[in-house]
This record gives structure tokens, C-alpha cells and sequence, in this order.
């Protein structure tokens, strides 16, 4: 992509160390300055990856009066329209997932950029990850006939403390990891009828929200989309797994996620296939794939938002007119799990 307008990030934490930056000095892009609360955060991550500004406010930033500019928002959910209301109308801004800590304050960031007219969109990257790029395109080749079924299944130990604000969150595993993947999910199947959920914590991790969660999305008797998530497998790397799934009536894929085993070291993904040859199934075959979900992903996602600058597309495909969906799942999700299944009781009588 030959056009890179200049980037701020506001926000200094671990995704922006670990993930943003590091995609942003693969992809070439031109980061004019970062800004935090914490100052001295700023400093470091700027002097690490060359940053030539660092801004002791907000206001410091819009005074800079760069256009085209693009405010790069890795800030929690609770602090994100806080940031929005000091940017200039029109801008354009990738706000880091979630859209806000719950539906309604979801809804509020989407009329928000509708009154200040931005270009808005969410840092959901899971979709633009090598390894969904390489699905896609055989899905959309109609190398697996009719996708009828998409499974992500991850059994790993996560080490929450790397992130101290959730502690202090009502929502967790769903609002900042299974979102990912409902928002992959609707990025190949469109919107669910509906959701069923269950999401809950665990004895060793009393002080989070929760920390596994049960995920089905309603589309309809032909289609199958679970989600299957348990952070607390502290029993060693042998029956660890982390994958995503896909099925059709003529082949099948899996990816295995490496960056969610021995996280945040990681291990290598794999990438497998097969495909019907005749009535017979093929072998299951490996493709190669180059990069990985962090930090190759998050190229993708700040993309559409220079695509959209540049004036190539009309909106990000991760636009906030798109990604208030996600949040609806999230929502949903959420509502289930406190609802409850049918009782036992209703049954028995």
C-alpha cells in the first residue's frame, strides 16, 4: 500500500508494546507521536521503537494539527469515549476492541462518530490475522463447498495479571477474548439468529468476572458455530489446544493458534486442509503461512482505516457501523448466561 498517513497512539500499554507497533514498523507506517497519562510509559515505548514525539496531553496532539492524521485508540472500553470527545470532528481514529464496556456504551461510541462524522473503526484484527486471510480465500474458492460449520476450541492457562484493569472489570472472558472470536465468526456468516452462552469464573481466579465460557451462535438447523473457551488448564502444555475449525460439505480446516499456548511466548501455529477428490476425501495437507495473529493482524485493521483515508474504500470493513453487531453478540451472550438454560424443574413436574 503506497499511502501511509502519519499515526498517534494514544494509550502505552502491552498491546500497543507488543502488537501495535511492532505491526506498524513491518508495514512501514509512520508513527508521529504517542501519548499516555503516564508519561514515563510513553517515554519508553517511544524511545524502543523511535518515536520522535511525545505528548504531555491531549489537547497537545490536536494542536499538532497534522492532516491526514489517524488517532490510534489503545485505551480500555471505560476510557474510550473519553477520547473521542477531544478529538477534532472528521477524524479518523482505530479504537482498540472492546467498542466501549457493554452494548449501550457501544451504541453511544457508533451515534458519537455518526455526529462527529469520524472515521471510525475497531481494532477487532483476529479477521485480518495471515492464517483467516489463507481460509478465506479457499472458503471463497469454493475449495470446502458449503461452510456449515466453524468451531474455535482453546484450552490453555492465561495469565490475567498481565492485565491488572480486569480485575476491576464486571466482564471479562467474553468482553476481551471471546469477542474476538464472535467477531470472526459474523465476519464469514453474517449475523446470528441468536445466542446461547454461558460464561463463568473459577475457584483459583475467584477475583475475575470470568474465565471460561460456552458460546453457540444461532444460524439456523444447517450451520453449526460454537465457541469453546477455558483459560485455567495449569496442567502443562500436553493437552493445551487452541484452534479454530472449519467445515464445509467438501474439505475442512483447522488452524492452530500458537500465540495462546505458553502465552505470551507462544508456540508456532500450524495451518492444515483437506479437500473431497471425487466422492473420496484427499489428505489432510500443511500450508505455510506467513506471520501470525500478533503482531501481523493488527497491519490489517489499521489498513482499512488508511484505505478509507486515501479515499480507495468507502468505510473500514471493521467499521463501527460493522462492529456494533459484534457487540450486540457480546450483549447477547452476556444476557444468556445470566438467564440461564431451561430449569430442570420446568421438566419434572
Amino acid at each position: 500500500m503506497s499511502y501511509k498517513a502519519p499515526i498517534v497512539i494514544i494509550g502505552a500499554g502491552g498491546i500497543v508494546n507488543d502488537a501495535h507497533l511492532p505491526a506498524y514498523q513491518l508495514a512501514g507506517f509512520d508513527i508521529a507521536g504517542i501519548y499516555d497519562v503516564d508519561k514515563e510509559k510513553a517515554n519508553a515505548i517511544a524511545e524502543k521503537f523511535d518515536i520522535p514525539l511525545v505528548f504531555d496531553t491531549m489537547e497537545d496532539i490536536v494542536r499538532l494539527n497534522l492532516s491526514p492524521l489517524i488517532y490510534d485508540v489503545a485505551v480500555p472500553g471505560s476510557a474510550v469515549m473519553k477520547v473521542l470527545e477531544q478529538l477534532p470532528a472528521g477524524s479518523a481514529v482505530l479504537i482498540q476492541k472492546p467498542m466501549g464496556n457493554d452494548y449501550q456504551e457501544a451504541k453511544a461510541i457508533l451515534q458519537f462518530a455518526r455526529d462527529k462524522q469520524l472515521v471510525a473503526a475497531i481494532n477487532f484484527q483476529l479477521r485480518y490475522a495471515p492464517f483467516i486471510q489463507a481460509a478465506r480465500k479457499l472458503i471463497q474458492q469454493g475449495a470446502l463447498g458449503q461452510l456449515c460449520d466453524i468451531e474455535i476450541n482453546v484450552n490453555v492457562f492465561t495469565p490475567w495479571h498481565l492485565w491488572t484493569f480486569l480485575y476491576e472489570s464486571p466482564r471479562v472472558e467474553i468482553l476481551y477474548h471471546s469477542i474476538h472470536y464472535i467477531d470472526l465468526v459474523r465476519s464469514f456468516l453474517g449475523n446470528p439468529v441468536g445466542i446461547y452462552a454461558k460464561t463463568v469464573k473459577h475457584p483459583e481466579m475467584s477475583q475475575l468476572a470470568s474465565v471460561r465460557s460456552n458460546i453457540i451462535m444461532d444460524y439456523g438447523e444447517m450451520v453449526r458455530a460454537n465457541i469453546i473457551t477455558n483459560h485455567c488448564h495449569k496442567f502443562g502444555m500436553q493437552h493445551q489446544h487452541s484452534y479454530i475449525k472449519f467445515e464445509g460439505t467438501q474439505g475442512a480446516i483447522k488452524i492452530n493458534l500458537g500465540l495462546l499456548m505458553n502465552y505470551p511466548h507462544g508456540v508456532a501455529d500450524q495451518f492444515e486442509y483437506i479437500t473431497f477428490t471425487g466422492n473420496e476425501p484427499g489428505e489432510w495437507k500443511t500450508l505455510a503461512i506467513e506471520g501470525s495473529w500478533f503482531p501481523h493482524a493488527f497491519i490489517g485493521s489499521m489498513e482499512q482505516v488508511m484505505q478509507t483515508v486515501a479515499g480507495n474504500i468507502s468505510k473500514p470493513d471493521n467499521s463501527v457501523e460493522d462492529c456494533i453487531y459484534t457487540m450486540a453478540c457480546v450483549e447477547a451472550a452476556y444476557r444468556s448466561s445470566e438467564k440461564g438454560g431451561v430449569k430442570l424443574n420446568e421438566i419434572i413436574c
